[in-house]
């Protein structure tokens, strides 16, 4: 057979193609690079949907229900109440002013170990004796569990605590730690202590990514100090330093062992935090329903903040900002 009748033979043997110009009858049209994520971002939204959605969902059905110990037993059919429990939770109970407290808290706990943990990494970042030791001691606060910090904290605060002893030791009279003003700025004091050293390695991994030549070129210049610290050190800063205080916020927000284990619920109003408040309504007034409504109105009143905290904070991706693929 000659090669022209071969070439006749398999344009006859080749299927019609579609009336639009498409793809042949019959065969599926292949996934494209465009729609292919899609199809792998499946299994993970499957899963946020069982384990975030679901349970999200869940709650705010059982936010419109009077749940309580009466009528835990049959949940389902609890009275339906509508929003009567969340217009309750702003007029009848602390939910505003533990928001305050929460926010007060988280914002003022960021400004102060931001500070200290950028400190910190600088000053352990160039080699001296006892380097390693230095910067294992920085990270025992981090790595200690939050019911041992709390116990700590708690034990050394009590009125015949290890504190007061070393202020009356002084000639100070001791103080209520643990009640009154002086307790919000104890879980201040605590949460520093014990979140600092987040912020260190955040900033210690920032420090290591800046070149040697750009510390020699600083030097070669002849840049001061406090000149190299600003345009040089700085910039390679912002990414890791924004991101940490993002989720350092978010910890100090949703923290809930630690005013739990130093004040125990329910805790006094100075330091009642939305957590702790959520907590008490839910397993010691067993008001299901009200804590459901509280739990979802934090949340809602948390994200308001966070949505311009995360405006404000806009973190390096390392993609240019023009490209839209």
């Amino acid at each position: 057979m000659s090669i022209t009748a071969r070439k006749s033979a398999d344009v006859r043997r080749s299927p019609a193609p579609s009336a639009g110009g498409g793809a042949p009858a019959g065969r599926r049209r292949p996934v494209s690079e465009r729609n292919r994520p899609l199809w792998l971002l499946t299994p993970g939204g499957v899963l946020i949907g069982l384990i975030i959605v679901l349970p999200l969902a869940l709650g705010v059905y059982i936010a419109m229900l009077r749940l309580d110990q009466y009528t835990i037993r049959k949940w389902i059919s609890a009275p339906f109440i509508g929003l009567n429990n969340f217009v309750e939770a702003f007029t009848g109970t602390d939910l505003v002013h533990a928001f305050g407290n929460t926010v007060s808290f988280a914002v003022i706990s960021t400004l102060i170990t931001v500070p200290i943990g950028v400190y910190a990494a600088l000053a352990t970042q160039n080699r001296f004796a006892g380097r390693s030791l230095v910067r294992s001691l920085f990270l025992i606060p981090y790595v200690l569990p939050s019911f041992v910090v709390g116990t700590f904290w708690r034990t050394m605060l009590q009125p015949d605590g290890i504190v007061n002893k070393f202020l009356e030791g002084m000639g100070i009279p001791g103080v209520h730690w643990l009640y009154g003003p002086a307790s919000y700025w104890v879980l201040i004091v605590v949460e520093v202590w014990a979140a600092w050293p987040f912020i260190y390695l955040m900033a210690l991994a920032g420090l290591q990514s800046v070149d040697a030549e750009v510390h020699e070129a600083a030097a070669l210049d002849g840049a001061l100090w406090w000149t190299k610290l600003r345009y040089v050190i700085f910039p390679y800063l912002r990414g890791p330093v924004a991101l940490a205080c993002l989720i350092a916020t978010l910890h100090h927000l949703n923290n809930f062992s630690l005013a739990f284990l130093l004040f125990g619920v329910p805790a006094p109003t100075d330091v009642q935090v939305l957590p702790t408040l959520v907590y008490s309504m839910s397993f010691t007034s067993l008001r299901f329903g009200m804590g459901a409504a509280m739990a979802l109105l934090s949340l809602v009143l948390i994200a308001l903040p966070l949505y311009f905290y995360l405006r404000a904070v806009r973190l390096d991706t390392g993609t240019d900002p023009g490209d839209k693929r």
